[in-house]
């Protein structure tokens, strides 16, 4: 079922509720970095800063932070207030520009965790009040989540932080942040080949439709033809859960990182049935498949007399994702031939920058489309759905804020690579940042901040 959300006609919000300004977002860090951190320069407003995507296997949070030192920057600020007699009280009056948006995740299993971090960080504690309270969490408390976790524990997040979980739509979610990093942040996207890893910039007038192709436990498949116009056209039961839960009881790990490190180790040819294993060693050159192309994974255990604890356990976890990552990379390209789209983006904690699962994934679109399409990935490819959750605060005219005003335009396929910039030259991130920090120190001195 396709859907689609409300058309906004303004992109001005009540000057009484603070805003979100992603004017100039973009990611902080070196390109190899995960999961990293995205720097808000012109943020000013307090905003609620905490959103959650509970899944079954893993809790997704993106919360935002002002400062790195929370600490030093209060005693400035107070400092600030008290020689420009500023009124008492927790609200400042005054703007201070920039914030990070951070990206953490938990496993489910061990949700404790993520509730002992909220605490710890005092993101219980409602909106701007996090930074200049003492504290004391609002009973009334409401954030942002998505997941069916939402509904699962909304009621010992209540118990234990005092917080409402406000219940967003996971699809909805899902579409809203992928769009959010498609079209305001600048080497988000990127295609991996080979152990290639290349940046693409959208040129957003050419972004729709597309086939978002989010693995998590199990795989949705969502048609995105806007901002809020969606459909889950396919998806499958065999996804990352498969590959945990399998590998789990064939290999003994204990996490899923330890299974996905154990398969760079493996050699899937001790497990899978080969072309070449029966065709002699040769190529099935007739029909274009070469001797190494896997013709039945885990074929070999049907013609060996060995039991489980013959087979190396790298070579079980190799095979199993390669199993799953073809599989994957398969319906996706036949979803996006069905409908005619050109670009398919994937999503969702199964990937966690693993190279040889992007590779892999990277070689079945490119062999089932003759190498007409290329797979693209999103550096926060886990956090979709708790990014949504958090644009969600934001929902009236966020999407005309994005078209007008974040987006610098390039044409698709303008790469950064290993670290060198095709195309337009790029500044430093950090050193924006230092500026920005350069510039508030200058700030303080004149009001006489620094002692």
């Amino acid at each position: 079922m396709a859907s689609t959300a409300p058309p906004n006609s303004s992109i001005r919000r009540s000057s009484s509720r603070p805003q979100l300004d992603l004017s100039k977002a973009e990611i902080q860090g070196n390109v190899e970095d995960k999961d990293p951190s995205i720097l808000l320069p012109n943020q000013s407003h307090d905003i609620s800063h905490l959103a959650l995507d509970i899944g079954g296997s893993l809790i997704k949070l993106v919360y935002f932070s002002r400062h790195e030192d929370k600490s030093s920057d209060d005693k400035r600020i107070r400092r600030a207030k008290d020689r420009l007699g500023f009124p008492n009280g927790n609200r400042r009056s005054y703007p201070i520009l920039g914030g990070r948006l951070h990206f953490l995740k938990f496993e489910t299993s061990k949700i404790n965790e993520c509730l002992e971090f909220i605490h710890s960080k005092q993101l219980h504690c409602s909106g701007w009040e996090s930074h200049y309270s003492d504290g004391v969490a609002d009973q009334n408390a409401i954030i942002k989540a998505t997941g069916g976790g939402a509904y699962k524990f909304a009621d010992l997040f209540k118990e234990r932080l005092g917080l409402s979980l406000d219940k967003e739509d996971e699809m909805g979610c899902l579409v809203a942040g992928a769009n959010f990093l498609l079209k305001a942040i600048r080497h988000e996207a990127f295609t991996h080949i080979e152990g290639q890893k290349e940046f693409v910039q959208i040129d957003t007038n050419d972004l729709f439709p597309y086939l978002l192709v989010n693995i998590g436990s199990g795989v949705s498949m969502i048609k995105v033809d806007g901002d809020g116009k969606f459909e889950r056209v396919s998806g499958t039961n065999v996804g990352g859960g498969t590959y945990w839960g399998l590998g789990r009881l064939l290999t003994k790990c204990e996490s899923f990182d330890e299974l996905l490190e154990l398969s760079q180790k493996g050699d899937n040819r001790n497990t899978d049935m080969l072309v070449g294993d029966i065709y002699g060693g040769v190529d099935y050159s007739k029909i274009g498949l070469s001797a190494s192309t896997i013709a039945s994974s885990f074929g070999k255990a049907t013609t060996e007399k060995k039991e489980l604890e013959d087979y190396r356990p790298e070579d079980i976890s190799l095979s199993l994702l390669r199993m799953i990552s073809y599989n994957i990379g398969q319906i996706s390209y036949l979803n996006a031939l069905r409908f005619g789209l050109k670009r398919i983006f994937f999503g969702g904690f199964f990937i966690r920058g693993h190279a040889y699962t992007m590779d892999a994934i990277s070689f079945a679109i490119h062999f089932w489309s003759n190498g007409a399409t290329q797979a693209m990935f999103l550096r926060h490819e886990g956090f979709l759905g708790a990014l949504g959750a958090f644009m969600s605060y934001e929902k009236h005219g966020l999407d005309d804020l994005m078209v007008h005003q974040l987006v610098e335009r390039f044409p698709m396929g303008a790469p950064y690579t290993g670290g060198k910039i095709h195309g337009p030259p790029l500044r430093n991130l950090n050193e924006k940042a230092s500026e920005r920090i350069g510039k508030f120190d200058v700030c303080c001195h004149v009001l006489g901040m620094n002692g």
